[in-house]
């Protein structure tokens, strides 16, 4: 297909979204403070008192050593020749006027040598075929097929090997793509040409999961288990343990549906993790994601899931068809490592009250009391205190440490510990296991294992017990304070180059590639938006666990390969010495195009690098339609350091009339 197939925008071309040109600011002091920023401006090079004092200097000094010179060679001479002395008019040829003469460049020093010519071709990354608008590598459905459905395995990551080359082009928006709603109204509303799907519309109609209207799809909030609204259904849960106390931060809802629950908690300010399979329920995750709510394309089947252990404050299943007691308690044990010591675990669903629902349900009394009687014996195995079960909700809570499980291990039944040298942080491409996690050592039965968390928002600023703990190697707290305010320093720095970013309404899902401490995250912590915080597998230090304990979210990721997540999924993403990291180990073009993949049209990007690098991304960015400009540090121009901030021009797909002519 040809590219001019392919919707841009021009100048004459109507638009209902913002335009491409997003920055007003400034990107670093200039002699006129009003003008615009734009991607591609460079900014003017102040000229003062002090430099041109320093030019008067020079020429007098230059002035000085031609008389010099000159009396120096007439003295010679007079000593060779002391017959005669001759005094002659002589005119020295004196260095010019170096305003004239010489170039003086007063641009940063720090610029990229090359040890060859550079390449005379720049690269250009056409539009993918337009049937590929919702490409996602490692959940591709077709590959999919080609493995074991015991378990749920065909649903699992698997990215493209060898034999099947990475796509070399830009994964197009479906025609009509608008800017999503703005947060809050997002939550109940998305543009239909955006996730152009009807089916859950049919096939969850009765359950108030989603509505089609016109050119917009509604969320009633409603869900399988809470047909009257996830916020009643959380006022429920809110009645048997506290949601308003800051004790519960992070959640995480497997099998998640359209997200409702998260969607509703963050109004109680607790942020959720939802994740759900790319499977019949289409674009469940997309939906998710175009409302504004944090989600992972993800599923309980063979591998751990990709967060580190003691994680979550809560867990959530709304009939999510999970079979928990199956495969000796596999996938229990899997929410037991990711959940917080003290942590809620939330059914509700079959078998939950199965003596009123059976019928319904369409199974028998004793099939359905036989696996309510396994999930039990399950929830005793790891050590779990069954809390409460009221109508439609069963919670259970997970120990706050294993002083009595490991005493009264004998008289009981409780599976057996895993033993060294199992990291229960492990959590990429790494098998789950039936064996329990041990939980960090205590002291006494009041102890909460690996420290107990202050109540948020206390808990972003606090110092993470795994810091304090000792047990993230080379990170202490003062490390963590440092890094607080330096990214405090960043943010604002960032916010004068991009005025946006300090601006409600224009972003909304945010993903930071390199989060390290999520210093990035916390300084943006009172704008409406969240962050997706990645700790890359190549990282040298595992971050990830200390970031749960600031109450933020994120994910291990490997940005070798493709994100668990649909096509334009995040309005900005953030990239601190990304390509630095995979500077060896992968293709960067393959990085930036993934980065294309998930960034929204006329979504940002903001890359920070060494300028040598810098240069080269820039070069794959130019052929991929999006404006950029490489900017200096915060701290000046002499920071080998350099920023790139990029904005990814808006195109979609063309109509359907056009795709067949």
């Amino acid at each position: 297909m040809s590219t001019n197939h392919y919707t841009t925008l021009t100048p004459n071309t109507k638009q209902t979204h913002p335009p491409s040109s997003l920055f007003s600011s400034t990107a670093m002091p200039s002699a006129d403070s009003t003008s615009p920023y734009h991607p591609t401006a460079k900014p003017s090079k102040p000229t003062t008192t002090f430099s041109t004092c320093r030019k008067t200097n020079l020429y007098t000094l230059l002035a000085l050593l031609c008389i010099i010179s000159y009396l120096l060679g007439a003295y010679q001479q007079g000593n060779n020749n002391a017959k005669t002395i001759t005094t002659t008019k002589t005119t020295t040829p004196c260095l010019q006027n170096p305003a004239t003469t010489l170039h003086l460049d007063f641009s940063s020093r720090h610029n990229a040598t090359t040890t060859s010519p550079p390449s005379t071709s720049a690269p250009h990354y056409p539009p993918c075929h337009a049937s590929l608008g919702e490409y996602t590598p490692c959940e591709d459905h077709a590959r999919s097929l080609r493995y074991s459905r015991d378990r749920m395995v065909y649903r699992e990551r698997h990215c493209p090997g060898a034999a099947e080359p990475a796509l070399k082009c830009r994964v197009p928006a479906p025609h009509g793509y608008r800017n999503p709603f703005p947060w809050p109204a997002s939550r109940d509303v998305a543009w239909y040409a955006n996730v152009p799907h009807r089916e859950l519309t049919v096939e969850k109609a009765v359950q108030n999961w989603i509505r089609y209207d016109g050119d917009r799809f509604r969320f009633p909030g409603g869900g399988t288990m809470f047909p009257d609204g996830a916020d009643k259904y959380i006022d429920d849960i809110g009645k048997l343990v506290s949601l308003r106390d800051g004790s519960v931060r992070t959640a995480v809802d497997t099998g998640c549906g359209v997200a409702s629950w998260g969607a509703y908690l963050l109004s109680r300010d607790i942020i959720t993790m939802s994740i759900a399979p790319r499977d019949t329920h289409e674009a469940q995750v997309q939906f998710a994601l175009e409302r504004g709510v944090p989600a992972l394309i993800g599923v309980l089947a063979s591998k751990r899931l990709p967060f580190p252990s003691r994680a979550f404050d809560m867990a959530h299943c709304s009939r999510c068809l999970i079979p928990w007691a199956e495969y000796d308690g596999l996938y229990l044990n899997e929410i037991d490592r990711i959940l917080h010591p003290g942590g809620y675990w939330i059914l509700s669903g079959p078998p939950i009250r199965w003596k009123k629902y059976w019928k319904g349900w369409e199974r028998t009394k004793e099939d359905l009391n036989e696996e309510q009687t396994k999930i039990e014996k399950v929830a005793k195995s790891l050590c779990w205190d069954k809390l409460v079960e009221k109508d439609d909700i069963a919670i259970w809570q997970k120990a706050r440490n294993h002083l009595d499980c490991k005493a009264n291990r004998k008289l009981t039944q409780n599976r057996p510990f895993c033993k060294a040298p199992n990291n229960p942080d492990k959590a990429w491409y790494t098998d789950m296991q039936t064996c329990l996690s041990p939980l960090p050592e205590v002291s006494s039965k009041e102890e909460t294992a690996g420290g107990a968390l202050k109540n948020w928002p206390d808990r972003l600023e606090a110092t993470p017990p795994r810091i304090y703990k000792g047990t993230i190697k080379g990170v202490t707290s003062e490390t963590f304070s440092k890094d607080n305010e330096l990214w405090k320093k960043r943010v604002s720095y960032y916010k004068k180059v991009n005025n946006q970013l300090g601006k409600a309404g224009r972003y909304r899902n945010l993903l930071d590639m390199n989060a390290y401490l999520g210093g990035f995250a916390a300084a943006l912590i009172k704008s409406p938006v969240w962050v997706m915080n990645v700790v890359p597998v190549q990282a040298k230090v595992d971050t990830l666990g200390a970031i749960y304990e600031r109450g933020l979210i994120g994910t291990y990721h490997n940005w070798c390969e493709a994100m668990s997540t649909y096509p334009r999924t995040y309005d900005l993403i953030h990239a601190d010495s990304v390509f630095s990291l995979y500077n060896d180990r992968c293709e960067l073009e393959d990085i930036l195009l993934e980065m294309d993949r998930i960034l929204r049209p006329e979504g940002s990007v903001v890359i920070r690098d060494d300028v040598d690098i810098l240069v080269k991304v820039k070069s794959i960015v130019n052929g991929m339609d999006w404006d950029s400009q490489i900017i200096d540090h915060e701290d000046g121009p002499l920071e080998r350091e350099k920023l790139l901030f990029a904005v990814k021009n808006y195109w979609t797909s063309p109509a359907a009339s056009d795709k067949n002519s």
